[in-house]
């Protein structure tokens, strides 16, 4: 350990070895050495501008962070061990390379305001490749409801057949549950602000600029209050949640698609380049991948409680604590992006099966409801339409039949309404194109839910370009002129 953070105050001698290793963030903080490096030539070139450092040592500075970003880019820097956290090894690599006026950059700023920088650097990185994502996957489904407009199967509510739909409307509520999780990521993204210049807790009396800092970190404004900052975490339960919103979305599509894959639904099928094998049972052709993604949303979902629990009756400040954070905050991006890729590789492999789907509209007991609403446009009360149809469902059950099988004439022996055109609504074809309601099944509620499908992708898509990743970031900090 180099003691870059200790002082004579601090004691004599180092932390005991165990002590720094098991309270060391080091190794979690790696993962955010981009995010360090550039927030620091960031941070120098304010220094420099504002005089407070003289500009050809900001110059040397920003040049060698440069230097480093390029090499962690390149998979070449090695930063020495034996730090308390990834800020003091970057500062003793910077050390080693340009000697005293390494000393220099850690002026009007602490760990504290940094390290809420970079988290936040990493979640805007992370949240505008995970909207990117989401953006295709969105624009993906919209595109294939589009082609699946003309095949038919039940809708399910307690896991029981209840209304005929079109497999395009149930594309289109996968995508619709998809892009509204991600408007939870947008938020997260678009509420962060820039912490640095908060110092440890109250600011500084150095004349810095932090407006330079918000314009170089554009769109982020400056955060309002330096004690409120540096104990903030706010953008990382915002982020946690935005994940967790996004897999459980994604568990819902991979749910339905494992049961509808099962021989029992029989409403999709796999084929080999995503079905999984049995290692005992030759003939089982298994929705793993599905099934894996629906799982690890339990791991999002605990990364929300875990952020929760950490904040949960902090005092005011900056407390170490805080620390805990990395592995929900570090894992969540990894695991959202992950989960995206796997659905949008493997859900072209799933397809429906329009002849099984035909076969369990059929009997007609899932028109049963367009009946009923056919009974009500002949100016019959709801209730009564619903309970005439409700007999008509029992005498075929209790005959074994199809409820088209029941002819006009004995419908309406149950009620005179229940004639002939009536009961051309049991046709699936025709119950599904009736209902035109904002936001049914209808052929031009589904057009219009995939235009709003198609636009929510397009608007993911710019929001994740304004945000921008940390290598566009990294252009705009190394290319700002220091005078």
């Amino acid at each position: 350990m180099t003691g870059i953070a200790r002082t004579s105050a601090t004691g004599p001698g180092g932390m005991l070895d165990d002590l720094l290793s098991w309270s060391s963030s080091l190794e979690d903080d790696r993962a955010l050495v981009r995010e360090d490096l550039l927030g620091s030539a960031a941070h120098v070139t304010m220094l420099g501008r504002t005089g407070i450092v003289p500009r050809e040592d900001a110059r040397i500075l920003r040049e060698a962070l440069r230097v480093l970003y390029d090499e962690v880019r390149a998979g070449k820097l090695s930063l020495p061990a034996g730090e308390e956290d990834i800020h003091m090894a970057v500062e003793a690599e910077l050390g080693a390379r340009v000697g005293a006026v390494a000393a220099r950059l850690h002026t009007a700023r602490s760990r504290n305001d940094q390290v809420a920088l970079d988290l936040r650097l990493h979640v805007r990185d992370r949240g505008a490749a995970l909207l990117d994502a989401l953006a295709s996957l969105v624009g993906s489904l919209a595109d294939r409801a589009a082609h699946e407009k003309g095949i038919l199967l039940p809708a399910y509510t307690h896991r029981q057949r209840a209304q005929p739909i079109s497999a395009a409307f149930l594309v289109s509520a996968w995508a619709v549950g998809i892009a509204r999780a991600a408007q939870t990521v947008v938020f997260a993204l678009e509420h962060i602000e820039m912490p640095l210049g908060s110092g440890a807790c109250s600011g500084t009396s150095l004349p810095i600029d932090r407006g330079l800092l918000a314009r170089l970190f554009a769109p982020w404004p400056a955060t309002a209050n330096a004690l409120h900052t540096v104990g903030d975490r706010d953008f990382a339960l915002d982020w946690t949640w935005g994940v967790a919103r996004v897999l459980l979305a994604l568990g819902r599509l991979a749910s339905d698609v494992v049961d509808c894959t099962t021989s029992e639904f029989g409403l999709m099928r796999l084929d080999g380049a995503i079905a999984a094998g049995s290692s005992m049972m030759p003939q089982k052709k298994n929705p793993d991948v599905f099934e894996l993604v629906r799982g690890k949303s339990a791991h999002a979902v605990g990364s929300v409680v875990a952020m929760l629990v950490l904040m949960k009756g902090l005092a005011s400040g900056y407390n170490r604590d805080q620390q805990e954070d990395r592995l929900p905050l570090l894992g969540a991006g990894p695991l959202a992006l992950g989960c995206v890729k796997a659905v949008s590789l493997a859900l072209p492999h799933a397809t429906f099966d329009s002849e099984r789907g035909a076969r369990a509209l059929a009997d007609g007991f899932t028109q049963a409801t367009d009946l009923a609403e056919a009974l009500v446009r002949k100016g019959i009360p709801f209730r009564e339409s619903y309970k005439a149809v409700g007999e008509l469902v029992a005498l075929a059950v209790s005959e074994g039949v199809a409820l088209h099988a029941i002819d006009a004439r004995r419908a309406q022996a149950v009620h005179p309404a229940l004639d002939a055109q009536a009961l051309r609504t049991l046709d699936p074809a025709a119950a599904v194109a009736a209902k035109e309601s904002t936001g049914g099944t209808g052929p031009r509620a589904v057009e219009a839910q995939i235009a709003w499908l198609q636009a929510q992708a397009q608007g993911l898509a710019l929001v994740a370009r304004a945000q921008g990743s940390l290598d566009v970031l990294a252009q705009r900090v190394f290319s700002e002129p220091l005078e």
